[in-house]
């Protein structure tokens, strides 16, 4: 056993060498090895944080020319790009997932970059000449100063990639609190940002548990946030935050529906419910966890899955198995839970994924695919946020049965229709009331240009991220209205020729 590496903040384009306070571990959860001991930051350390990005937006950041911008967007595009493998194993080291998930990670983030290197074009104002007489109006829009991003342990490459590069090229100083299980990737692509000529001070990375958080979300310093996690968590960021004059998108939880209609492709629909159901192991809040079969295909469908399924192989992340470990050993025992709750409530258990045998040294956080059939809107396995690879079949009898289900759902962030009726798939996106939806498409993530985020309780605020809509969050805007004195028409002599 090698002794855990030492992983601190990020701050002014510098390790941090303050002194250790509190750590938590990282571990690597493919063998449950502890590969790392994390620096916790206190409220002081904080504020010290703050500070300094403070100091980097009001000597010089919030005032930067847009060209300045864009090329510290384009050298960062670049090497992100060219490193992407290299944060792809870091997240696949504490996070679990497959290299191959990894790198679709690092790229889906890729894009929201690219989004950012057209700042120029996104942060042009509009202009009224003559509005009134010889009044001209117009608008601009103007960074906030530091801005806050507190992301979550699914996704710790592309989660932050969805706001810290919209809020830098919007003229924004950064704090960054990645998750504490799986904090690296976060470090080394900060450290990109340096190498690629961002002033010091612009991103910030701490450390952290609530106590750090509750300092950002109090600290009259901190314009803005952005927060992703579960549904409790957002609401408490979102109420703390804006109780604290700041402006905050909080995404929250979900409980994604994908619903199959008889006149669907079943093999298509059977692929993707494996893929959106248990990909990255099943922690990302845009699975489907939840699949409403319309009768008289469910049968059909489950075989098909269940087929599909018995192929997969679970195992170390490194090692090109499907299916990598969840990220804790608690949070495996949690979602392991909910199959002998599924049971006891009467579901019937198809494939248990307790069952499994695992591609991996040691004694790694593993739980392979599950799938029940036969839910009811009543089990626990069907009303909670399970967050791993357990798929949920509900046997429903008709489309507006399915529609219904997912409409009265308290989450609403993503959620698919099969079909080749296109009557039935343009009614589903006008009535469903979700945010994201997809036709045949099991997982409706946006480009970056569009905007992610989904309805009730899976989005606190009036923001969702990237796109245009994160662009407005970022920046406040500011109307002018302007007229200038004409010498020549009995305005102030400054001593101008007449036809000056």
């Amino acid at each position: 056993m090698s002794t855990p590496t030492r992983i601190t903040h990020h701050v002014a384009g510098r390790t941090w060498d303050g002194p250790v306070g509190r750590t938590s571990p990282v571990f690597n959860p493919a063998t449950g090895q502890e590969t790392g001991a994390l620096d916790l930051a206190t409220a002081d350390e904080v504020g010290q944080v703050v500070a300094t990005a403070k100091e980097a937006w009001a000597s010089g950041w919030g005032s930067s020319s847009l060209s300045k911008r864009t090329q510290v967007l384009f050298r960062f595009r670049e090497l992100l790009n060219e490193r992407k493998e290299d944060i792809a194993a870091l997240i696949t080291a504490e996070h679990g997932k497959v290299l191959s998930d990894a790198l679709g990670e690092v790229t889906r983030g890729l894009e929201v970059v690219e989004f950012a290197c057209g700042i120029p074009h996104l942060l042009k104002g509009g202009f009224t000449e003559n509005a009134s007489t010889k009044v001209d109006v117009y608008s601009i829009r103007q960074s906030l100063g530091v801005v806050a991003v507190i992301s979550p342990f699914n996704f710790p490459a592309m989660v932050p990639l969805w706001f810290v590069p919209v809020a830098i090229a919007c003229g924004n100083t950064v704090v960054l609190k990645p998750s504490e299980k799986d904090p690296s990737a976060t470090v080394a692509i900060a450290d990109l940002w340096r190498e690629a000529g961002l002033p010091d001070g612009v991103m910030n990375v701490v450390h952290g548990d609530k106590e750090a958080v509750d300092a950002l979300l109090t600290h009259p310093d901190v314009k803005a946030v952005s927060f992703v996690g579960s549904t409790p968590i957002a609401r408490y960021v979102y109420e703390t935050g804006t109780a604290n004059g700041k402006r905050v998108q909080a995404l929250g939880g979900a409980k994604n529906h994908m619903l199959v209609l008889p006149d669907a492709d079943l093999d298509l629909a059977a692929d993707a419910a494996v893929n959106a159901g248990f990909g990255s192991a099943g922690e990302r809040c845009m699975a489907i966890s939840a699949l409403l079969a319309v009768e008289p295909i469910a049968d059909d469908l489950i075989e098909k899955i269940k087929d599909r399924v018995g192929k997969l192989v679970t195992g170390d992340g490194t090692r090109g198995t499907d299916m990598g470990p969840l990220v804790t050993q608690q949070h495996r025992d949690k979602v392991a839970s909910y199959l002998d709750a599924g049971v006891e409530a009467g579901a019937e258990l198809v494939v248990d994924g307790r069952e499994a045998d695992f591609d991996a040294d040691g004694d790694g956080f593993f739980l392979a695919p599950t799938l029940f059939d036969k839910v009811s809107p009543e089990m626990s396995v069907y009303q909670d946020e399970i967050f791993g690879p357990v798929l949920s079949v509900l046997r429903v009898q008709s489309y507006d049965e399915g529609l219904e289900l997912i409409n009265s759902n308290p989450y609403g962030n993503g959620t698919a229709i099969f079909t080749n009726d296109g009557g039935a798939a343009r009614r589903f996106q006008n009535e469903v009331e979700v945010g994201m939806v997809g036709i045949n498409v099991p997982i409706p993530v946006p480009m970056a240009y569009y905007s992610f985020g989904g309805w009730k309780n899976s989005l606190f605020g009036d923001s969702h991220a990237h796109g245009m809509e994160g662009v407005n969050f970022f920046t406040r805007g500011k109307v002018v209205t302007s007229r200038w004195l004409d010498p020549s028409h009995g305005g102030l002599n400054l001593g101008f020729p007449q036809n000056t």
